[in-house]
């Protein structure tokens, strides 16, 4: 007998799955996924309760325990397990959503090409994008191809939108030295949360790296931030907070080979560098949205 989710333990779900990639195998509270899916915690205990009942989630014990997805809802739900999954980022308006990545990406209308529609499939809050927002999804792992388009429905029993797609486009063969911006941008450890927020704030970017005297030791992001705030940190300093870990690319590395290191090491910012010297950081997000063919983007506004 085929199981029947309601729409909320579906919500539930998602949620959790989300969590659980983003916090890497921890268990998750229920509180971080009412939270998530803008629901009472209450609501989401009670339905965990018919979740587990159906084997789709199990509990872990403990003051840091919570819940975990189990391999049925993995399955249920047709989503790649964390272990096997690659990130194939989303761009709404030019904002790379932190929460969401593609599961699948299908072309129901391609034997009609004067409609030229494609339905994404997501993990995360499907709810955060609307119709009419502009989309850029990829690069995809294989391929390496990024999908452009603009938002006309919206799914949420299957976590799913509808675009009407503008262009599919292949990644550049360019190198990141040709595109690196320079110079670099960095905070100092000792930098409180507050002040290196401003900084990015003011400099219209979403990360730095964090400077120890004359070297590099880490990553401050726009998440960084946010997290620390909520945590009662805006006074902490930017070395507690950080993420501790640099990546170098030469500035011959042509962009594709950038974006493999960047899912191998896990990382959303490379250092370019010049025969081992720091010159300039390249990120996903201008990839994705600075590198395009200009025909494709100019269709966007």
């Amino acid at each position: 007998m085929e199981l029947e989710l309601t729409q909320i333990q579906k919500d539930i779900l998602y949620a959790l799955i989300t969590l659980y990639k983003r916090k890497t195998g921890l268990s998750i509270k229920g509180e971080e996924i009412a939270e998530l899916i803008n629901r009472n915690p209450g609501t989401v205990r009670n339905q965990m309760q018919a979740l587990r009942a159906l084997g789709l989630v199990e509990g872990v014990p403990g003051p840091k325990g919570g819940y975990r997805p189990t391999a049925k809802a993995y399955e249920m739900l047709s989503i790649t397990r964390p272990e096997e999954a690659v990130r194939v980022p989303v761009i709404r308006n030019d904002e790379l959503l932190e929460d969401l990545t593609v599961e699948e990406i299908s072309f129901p209308s391609i034997s009609h090409p004067e409609i030229c529609q494609a339905r994404i499939r997501v993990v995360g809050d499907a709810k955060k994008i609307l119709v009419g927002d502009r989309l850029l999804i990829g690069p995809t792992p294989v391929n390496e191809l990024v999908v452009v388009g603009k938002v006309t429905g919206r799914d949420d029993t299957v976590n799913t939108v509808v675009i009407d797609t503008e262009g599919i486009v292949a990644l550049p063969k360019d190198t990141i030295g040709e595109h690196m911006s320079t110079p670099i941008i960095t905070v100092n450890k000792d930098t409180t949360v507050k002040e290196a927020a401003k900084i990015l704030s003011e400099r219209m970017i979403y990360c730095t790296p964090v400077k120890s005297g004359d070297s590099l030791i880490g990553i401050f992001t726009l998440e960084h931030a946010v997290k620390a705030i909520a945590e009662g940190k805006i006074d902490a300093r930017v070395e507690e907070v950080m993420r501790p870990k640099i990546v170098l690319a030469e500035k011959d590395t042509t962009i594709r080979e950038a974006i493999r290191l960047m899912r191998d090491e896990d990382v959303r910012i490379l250092v370019v560098t010049d025969k081992g010297k720091p010159v300039g950081i390249i990120t996903d997000q201008k990839v994705m949205t600075k590198l395009l063919p200009p025909h494709v983007t100019e269709k966007m506004t």
